[in-house]
């Protein structure tokens, strides 16, 4: 290998370490800004845990249950609870600083049209996914939870601890003393199916339909960014729309309990997501339409067929 070749070589291979390396500091950053986002989050774990979970209080106290009450069966399942939201929560915190770190790296190699393509896409994701959420913990959870609960007796034993210590205690008021402890009244048939919810199921319960409307919410914010570049079109979208009713009718049946109301609650919202998501992709069209005009690069198809027809006759 000659001189010449081998600094060639160097000079190419400079411009990817140099990546790397900056690579390498964009992540230390990330993770440093999640651990602390972390820590930040599981200091107030247990107040997020009681929100997250507050449908279903609501859900128990309008069955009847006046002291809803949540389990947990292992040491240490508590725990991995609290870090559990610390890790969601604590991603949620440091989201600012990984996506200014993300756009640090990548927006060097973009032209200038290309960053002002991205950068809006990159604010308005986790508005759509908090959008997303909120609907999903104040509309689609206490729905779930209303028909998941309704079918058991869910007037817990700790109710019936509570109203039997209370006529023991009326009892001694009176003057009768209450010489025995509180029971839980007998029952001559049948079995009683009571709930006892465990923390970390009903959390996983509430997390899924969080992250899964969540995620819905972002259907407006891709297909714009596709029909940005070019991937779909307006038309195109259109023409798929008894496909697109199909799976969002799936979708709902999929992600919601077997309730019509939440279905076509799901339904309505994901479907109205992808109209508009139409709407902006035909508003992305028409720019870059007047754009291209504007510079003289843009050719109707009618203006192409007669050039191709006139080219024609000259030949003949």
């Amino acid at each position: 290998m000659s001189r010449a070749d081998h600094d060639e070589i160097e000079d190419s291979s400079a411009p990817l370490i140099e990546h790397l390396a900056e690579l390498r500091t964009r992540l230390i950053r990330s993770v440093i800004a999640f651990i602390i986002g972390i820590c930040l989050a599981f200091t107030v774990a247990e107040p997020i845990l009681q929100f997250l979970l507050g449908p279903i209080e609501e859900t128990l106290r309008s069955l009847g249950d006046p002291s809803p009450t949540m389990q947990y069966t292992s040491p240490q399942e508590y725990l991995f609870t609290l870090f559990r939201i610390s890790m969601v929560f604590g991603f949620g915190l440091a989201f600012p600083v990984i996506s200014y770190q993300l756009w640090r790296f990548v927006a060097p190699g973009l032209y200038k049209s290309e960053k002002g393509a991205f950068l809006p896409f990159l604010v308005a994701s986790p508005v759509m996914f908090l959008l997303g959420a909120s609907f999903a913990h104040f509309v689609v959870t206490p729905l779930a939870m209303a028909f998941f609960l309704g079918f058991a007796d869910v007037s817990s034993i700790f109710a019936n601890l509570l109203s039997t210590a209370a006529d023991r205690v009326s009892d001694g008021v009176a003057g009768v003393p209450a010489a025995e402890p509180a029971m839980v009244p007998e029952t001559t048939e049948g079995i009683r199916i009571t709930f006892f919810g465990k923390v970390n199921e009903s959390l996983d319960i509430t997390l899924k339909f969080i992250i899964a409307f969540g995620l819905c919410f972002q259907l407006p914010v891709l297909l714009t960014l596709m029909g940005k570049a070019g991937l779909v079109s307006a038309a195109g979208l259109g023409s798929v729309r008894k496909y697109a009713v199909v799976a969002i009718l799936v979708l709902a049946a999929l992600v919601t309990p077997p309730d019509v109301t939440t279905q076509v609650i799901l339904f309505t919202v994901v479907y109205g997501l992808y109209e508009i998501s139409i709407f902006l992709v035909r508003m992305v069209e028409r720019k870059r339409e007047k754009e291209l005009r504007a510079q003289g690069l843009w050719f109707d198809e009618d203006e192409e067929d007669a050039a191709e027809d006139g080219e024609g006759k000259e030949k003949t």
